[in-house]
């Protein structure tokens, strides 16, 4: 087991008091919610109704105005998407509801990693024509492809992008753009992932089709959008955007759907592989049992296994297409496992300041690293490191790909644009989220990158040394610790990043041990000498980490372990210490 290298430090939210939550919200969800900024009972009022007007989004009118027209003209449209969850989720929906729309020819295209890299690139264009589409929409992608839309403007194709990247300094010649990170763009939501983008762009589009009498001229019935919520829902908790209240209320819907039943047959595949019930699933479930069989194809092979997944009807083929990602995903693991023992042992000496001052922003390569992986690994050593990460992998002989993961507080798309400031051709190219982005890099450029993406680290940094906090909701007292409060807090998210899912601290008594599964701890512990022992489970901590101890603190989320039909109270550890050693 490898020891973090920084021991967090343990903080407790400040909580104020709120009196706009009303009297139907449980004291301690009160709390909670106080606690993540909620001021009002609305926020946490999750009817459609109160999504954000679609109106207030930059450019969604023309968008409608440019789909319509070609529906009207029943002219061919072609989806070009990105290889991550959310680039399927984004694929798939705008396929499936462009039919459902009575567009008379939609058809998709993702780029293969590994042949054409990210994006709407002038190679993805000219498959794009050959397909000869008269509109192209991008989904997730097209922000920065500057080229990519001119090549395909300049053959007459009409090209709408949607995305919710960050623009850089100019635009693309797009027909249409919509993107709320546009500057001066008005819609509230800033964190909308591409597929929540889609989403809103096919509102408008529904809703100008019934303006011109689409629906009525043609007998049709109008689709019900909301019947797609479910790949909303899991591409906005794969992409990791913060779950504000308007992605909260997306996200939600979702999951609502699919407990009910109601989702795609490649939803609901990929939980039954990942030995997950559609009746009891969170946001953690996509986020950690669905989302990365999907990402699996886009990472080691083509999206287009995870597309077609999700765009079946047929449960049967549904099911051998999950079965498929699956088997990709045990061998995404395995690959992650082996490069990430390697980045971590690059790691220590940066983080020791053995070969000079201790690293700020870490930067590993391997000549062996798979490309498709590289975003984990940089994940981990992230979490590991308490400091943001580029891993790169080689493209070709001379070029490398990199992907960067960041720390709370520090955007890592302005440590990129920094670094491409002050040392300008230094990237080839760059772009991204505040807490993950991708770049480009000749491979005889890597010293100079590190160098450079340290010293803009530092900068950003203020010169202070990267701090690892893990922030609880405070102590439970024992009358809280059950199996009630543990289904209250399941079913009163969704939690996910920006809205976390709680976490709690205290003391306890340790009862008995146990290691699972070779890596796992399970606990049974005790909050007093009254209290009967609680349930608890460590993932990959080592029973040496408590060897010789009575009492641990804990940081901890109560869960409700299902085991052959009956629920009982379940600690999730996040961290434990060691209290007090064991007399002799």
């Amino acid at each position: 087991m490898v020891v973090p290298i920084l021991t967090p430090r343990i903080k407790r939210r400040t909580v104020g008091l709120v009196d706009g939550l009303g009297d139907d919200i449980p004291p301690l969800l009160k709390r909670l919610y106080a606690a993540r900024g909620v001021e009002t009972a609305a926020a946490v009022d999750y009817r459609l109704a109160r999504l954000a007007p679609h109106t207030s989004l930059g450019g969604i009118d023309a968008a409608a105005d440019l789909l319509a027209d070609t529906l009207e003209a029943q002219r061919p449209i072609l989806i070009v998407g990105d290889f991550d969850t959310d680039g399927a989720t984004s694929s798939a929906l705008a396929v499936r509801a462009l039919r459902a729309l009575g567009a008379a020819e939609v058809g998709y295209l993702v780029p293969n990693r590994f042949e054409y890299g990210y994006g709407l690139t002038p190679e993805i264009a000219a498959l794009a024509i050959a397909r000869e589409p008269a509109l192209v929409v991008t989904v997730d992608n097209g922000i920065a492809n500057h080229a990519g839309v001119a090549a395909l403007r300049e053959r007459g194709i009409d090209v709408l992008v949607t995305d919710h990247h960050l623009p850089g300094e100019t635009l693309p010649n797009a027909n249409v753009i919509v993107n709320p990170n546009v500057p001066g763009d008005a819609f509230p939501s800033k964190a909308l992932a591409g597929v929540g983008v889609m989403f809103y762009v096919l509102i408008a589009l529904r809703g100008r089709l019934r303006e011109r009498g689409w629906f009525a001229g043609r007998g049709m019935a109008e689709p019900a959008l909301a019947d797609w919520l479910d790949l909303v829902a899991l591409g906005t908790v794969a992409d990791m955007v913060p779950l504000d209240d308007n992605n909260r209320i997306l996200v939600e819907q979702g999951l609502r759907r699919m407990r009910a039943g109601r989702c795609t047959a490649g939803i609901a595949a990929l939980a039954q592989v990942g030995g997950r019930e559609l009746a009891r699933l969170t946001p953690a479930d996509l986020g950690f049992a669905i989302a990365p069989r999907l990402n699996a194809a886009g990472r080691l092979d083509d999206m287009s296994v995870g597309i077609e997944c999700l765009l079946t009807d047929d449960a049967d083929r549904a099911l051998a297409l999950a079965a498929q990602l699956d088997a990709l995903n045990r061998e995404r693991r395995e690959i992650e496992a082996g490069m990430r023992a390697e980045a971590l042992a690059l790691t220590e000496p940066l983080i020791a300041g053995m070969d000079g001052a201790r690293a700020a922003g870490l930067c590993l390569f391997e000549e062996s690293w798979h490309q498709g992986v590289i975003g984990l690994v940089a994940g981990r050593v992230k979490d590991h490191a308490h400091r943001p990460v580029v891993a790169f992998a080689r493209a070709d002989e001379a070029t490398l790909k990199g992907s960067a993961r960041s720390v709370p507080g520090l955007n890592i798309r302005d440590v990129l644009a920094a670094v491409d400031a002050h040392r300008p051709g230094l990237l080839q190219k760059f772009g991204g989220h505040a807490m993950a982005a991708g770049l480009t890099l000749a491979a005889a450029d890597l010293d100079a990158f590190a160098a450079a993406f340290d010293a803009e680290v530092r900068r950003a940094l203020g010169g202070e040394e990267p701090v690892k906090q893990v922030l609880t909701d405070g102590e439970l007292t024992p009358d809280e610790l059950t199996l009630e409060v543990a289904e209250l807090l399941r079913s009163a998210g969704p939690w996910g990043q920006g809205f976390p899912e709680p976490l709690f601290d205290g003391e306890f008594g340790i009862a008995a041990t146990r290691v699972v599964g070779e890596r796992h701890l399970r606990l049974r512990v005790r909050v007093s000498d009254v209290a009967p022992p609680l349930d608890a489970i460590a993932f990959n901590i080592d029973e040496s980490a408590i060897t010789g101890c009575e009492r641990i603190r804990l940081v901890y989320r109560p869960d409700v372990n299902v085991w052959r039909g009956e629920s009982r109270l379940q600690l999730v550890v996040e961290h434990l210490e060691p209290i007090l050693a064991r007399r002799p």
